[in-house]
């Protein structure tokens, strides 16, 4: 069992997608996204697997949770440098988002 201490060294953050690309090379069909986490991270790529329920031309200016404390992993020569949050659904991945309109960079708690 996870522990409340192991869950708060998780740095959960609010970002907004800025860019989105086609990810051709990756195995599993996914996007090259450009999230901003706000003035203390800054802008983090991540690979998504959301190509079920996204198109790329509504990702741009969409807030999304982010883990901002893995390290970077390499994924068909893309450097994914943030854990972009989903529910695993029926129809593919959900992002999560929050309800409202927040700043970039505010973490969950």
């Amino acid at each position: 069992m996870a522990t409340f201490d192991d869950f708060e060294q998780i740095d959960i953050r609010v970002g907004e997608i800025t860019r989105a690309e086609e990810f051709p090379k990756a195995r599993k069909p996914a996007y090259k996204l450009w999230v901003d986490f706000g003035e203390e991270i800054g802008v983090k790529q991540s690979s998504a697997q959301i190509t079920d329920c996204y198109r790329l031309d509504e990702l741009v200016g969409k807030q999304v949770l982010g883990v901002v404390n893995f390290p970077p992993m390499k994924v068909a020569g893309f450097s994914s440098e943030a854990l972009v949050m989903g529910v695993y659904s029926e129809q593919g991945v959900v992002l999560i988002e929050p309800q409202q309109k927040v700043k970039k960079g505010d973490r969950l708690g």
